[in-house]
């Protein structure tokens, strides 16, 4: 037997990509039942009650879930459980939450997308609806009566007319013994105990009191450690070095060179050949010692000499330069509906803007780390990692082992966001342990994490509208300069999500008659990867404060006008080519509950010290998520920017625990604020210029706004919670600074000095 539903493996690489990647809480869960042998009832005693590959209940009645996704600290593992502990109608407090190792029974484990809930919600309720059916029918079978007659309650089956009642635990073994039904109901909405409820996360005693295990908490028996010299420039390689002062210092073992290999494609993907492709491990110098503060101490000893490549003329002055030129002409056509050069060249009013958005790092709070273990023909790797698959890959080929030769065993992750997607750190560990001949944990410091990313890619956008007589918006031109992030991975000039993705909320494609996107693609050696949101974060910055530049020339409320952009009678569709119509009046509500909660349209109390202070409205859908913020601000003489509320409203759907709803909008929010206020990585002779937290700060807690969370309540499928609260704040706050002051901020992070007072 077996119940499916969409996962990760079955959804395009794209559609994967195009909907989060990164990640924000990731969790991605393909559910494979298969069809147990049969076994008498004397073999079953023996035997746990395991209906499929991912739930076994004991028959001291704890139920284990097992789960094939990474942990990156959102709390899904909660959510995960509640699912399933719902359908069993099993006892919360037995419910327990096991890490899997990477295992080919469980098919795709790539975290990313904001598919946890989604892609889980299928398979979940299913295996538990069908895990207690057959609970319900060997309690039957025991007592002789109707399966019809049993219901079900706390790890238990009741009788109600004869008043007899087994725990799971007593009836695992016979459970075990029958064979797997087929197609079992899952529950009705009305039927739901757990989901919709608050509960505490399964795993948060375990974090708060320090025993739960992250990548960088591994230890090994006769384990070492090692810091590894990196090339300073893009694309650098080793000319040559001298670790003589490292050799002789104290605890060094050894001193190693990591050599330049050729990766492969993340996800499977194929690549043709001279592809053009970026993605390399670079190499660099390991030392390897007997502690971390010994190999950091040996590294800075080793004298490295560097051969640049092309990556040494790589600046941001020029990045900038280039894309500001390349959106003056005419791009590689995304998408086209109707004639919008003819009717923007006759419209009443044209409305133009060019907007700017840097590089980024990801930055999670654990800095990149790998423990690896090479001997006797296997390689063992435990490490924060949310493509395992794609690493166990790269594995097999840098190392020259079967597939069957590597075991990944995943840990927490303090932080993901996308740039545990790559796979460059497990491959760096694998060799030098194999150099080594020893078990090694490379942990990198916060300098290498922040030099050594693969970055969100910077974009310029230029957008022009046209207005007709009446006020209506007629024509809708987007021309989007960006790098391609897949071309770091697959090679050439892809139209990847960067290109394709757009508008957010589905405004205005679709709902413009007259509409154009096109892509301009800048060259560039520095590392892309997918970040947080990842296009979204950048499109829809553009889309959503343009929206509201038209309402200003057109003096219209900023509200008004989106209600207006959705009420046509043609249907707005989703971004990157994702026909999919949006649902229109549960993007009007979202827009309108933030209204609402937020008093948009009443005046804001006076600012302190003379601060300007204004509202800001923008609102997207995407990953299956109805969202909308409001943003208040309050702007000081000096031009500083205080962000004072966030009110959100959401609409995603069928919710699970709404405590990791609320925690996952607060948490999107302060990631898309820092970008917003602080974030850019910056080149200077191919080096990234920023290195710690001192010059690629975060917000702090004293500059965290008072966030409202207002959630719809629906029983419709589930949408995503990791991305959908990052876009929308950046926009959301630019446009509350024009309420606030009436000047436009179109670049990131905000250049406030514009906004200082004489």
């Amino acid at each position: 037997m077996s119940a499916t539903t969409k996962n990760v493996g079955q959804f395009s690489r794209r559609e994967f990509l195009k909907t989060g990647a990164a990640g924000g809480a990731a969790l991605v869960i393909g559910f494979h039942l298969g069809l147990p042998s049969p076994a008498s009832a004397g073999e079953a005693t023996a035997r746990k009650f395991a209906p499929n590959a991912y739930i076994e209940i004991e028959p001291n009645g704890d139920i284990h879930l097992w789960i094939a996704r990474s942990e990156m600290g959102q709390g899904p593992r909660t959510s995960l459980a509640m699912i399933l502990a719902d359908e069993l109608d099993a006892d919360w407090a037995h419910v327990k939450v096991e890490q899997a190792d990477l295992d080919a029974k469980f098919g795709d484990q790539t975290t990313g997308g904001s598919f946890s809930i989604r892609s889980s919600w299928d398979p979940l309720r299913q295996a538990g609806a069908t895990a207690r059916a057959m609970l319900v029918t060997a309690a039957a079978n025991t007592w002789n009566v109707p399966a019809s007659e049993c219901v079900t309650r706390n790890s238990a089956v009741r009788h109600p007319k004869t008043k007899q009642k087994l725990g799971y635990g007593e009836l695992a073994a016979r459970a075990a013994a029958l064979p797997v039904p087929k197609d079992v109901p899952p529950k009705k909405p009305a039927e739901y105990r757990l989901l919709g409820t608050k509960k505490k996360r399964v795993d948060g005693e375990h974090i708060v009191i320090g025993e739960a295990h992250y990548g960088i908490d591994t230890k090994l028996p006769g384990m070492l450690y090692a810091s590894v010299a990196r090339p300073p420039v893009f694309g650098a390689r080793v000319k040559s070095f001298d670790a003589s002062r490292a050799t002789a210092a104290p605890g060094v073992r050894k001193v190693v060179e990591v050599p330049v290999v050729e990766m492969p494609p993340l996800f499977g993907e194929e690549r043709k050949e001279n592809s053009g492709h970026q993605h390399y491990l670079w190499g660099g110098i390991a030392v390897v010692a007997d502690s971390t503060w010994q190999a950091m101490s040996g590294r800075r000893a080793v004298t490295v000499e560097w051969e640049n490549g092309a990556g040494a003329e790589e600046s941001t002055e020029k990045q900038r330069a280039t894309c500001a030129e390349l959106v003056k002409g005419h791009g590689k056509e995304i998408r086209k509906i109707g004639d919008p050069e003819t009717v923007f060249a006759s419209a009443t009013r044209k409305i133009e803007a060019e907007y700017e958005l840097p590089f980024l790092a990801h930055t999670p709070m654990e800095p990149m780390n790998c423990t690896a273990w090479v001997r006797d023909g296997k390689c063992e790797v435990w490490a924060p990692v949310q493509n395992p698959g794609g690493m166990a890959t790269a594995l097999t080929k840098a190392l020259g082992l079967p597939a069957s030769a590597v075991t990944i065993h995943i840990t927490l992750l303090g932080g993901g966001f996308g740039r545990r997607l790559n796979i460059d750190y497990g491959v760096e560990a694998a060799l030098i342990s194999q150099a080594a001949g020893a078990p090694v944990k490379v942990q990198w410091t916060r300098e290498d994490d922040v030099r050594h990313d693969y970055y969100r890619p910077m974009s310029h956008h230029r957008l022009r509208a046209g207005v007709d007589g009446t006020g209506k918006v007629t024509a809708w031109m987007h021309h989007i300069a960006a790098p391609t992030t897949d071309g770091v991975y697959v090679g050439g000039d892809l139209p990847d999500s960067g290109g394709t993705e757009l508008a957010g909320v589905g405004l205005p494609n679709g709902t413009v008659p007259n509409y154009l996107v096109e892509q301009s693609f800048l060259h560039t050696v520095v590392p892309r990867g997918y970040w947080r949101s990842v296009d979204i974060s950048w499109n829809h910055f553009a889309v959503q404060s343009f929206i509201d530049e038209v309402a200003a020339a057109t003096g219209k409320d900023p509200l008004e006008l989106r209600r207006q952009l959705i009420a046509t009678k043609q249907a707005a569709v989703g971004e990157g080519g994702d026909e999919k119509p949006v649902n229109l009046e549960r993007l009007r509500r979202v827009m309108d509950l933030a209204a609402g909660k937020s008093d948009w349209g009443k005046p804001l109390p006076a600012g302190e010290s003379g601060a300007r202070r204004g509202r800001g409205i923008a609102a997207l859908y995407n990953w299956g998520t109805y969202i909308a913020y409001v943003a208040e601000v309050s702007v000081g003489k000096d031009g500083g920017v205080r962000v004072d509320r966030v009110t959100c409203a959401l609409d995603c759907g069928q919710v699970v625990n709404p405590d990791m709803v609320a925690a996952q909008m607060e948490g999107g929010i302060v990631f898309g604020l820092t970008a917003a206020l602080y974030g850019e990585i910056t080149f200077e002779g191919g080096a990234t210029q920023q290195s710690n937290f001192n010059n690629y700060p975060m917000l702090k807690i004293d500059a965290m706004p008072h966030v409202e969370v207002h959630i719809v309540p629906s029983h419709e499928l589930p949408g995503g919670c990791g991305e959908p609260p990052v876009p929308s704040i950046a926009p959301a706050v630019a446009n509350a600074i024009f309420a606030a002051t009436g000047k436009r901020l179109r670049r990131l992070p905000f250049q406030t000095q514009e906004l200082a007072q004489g």
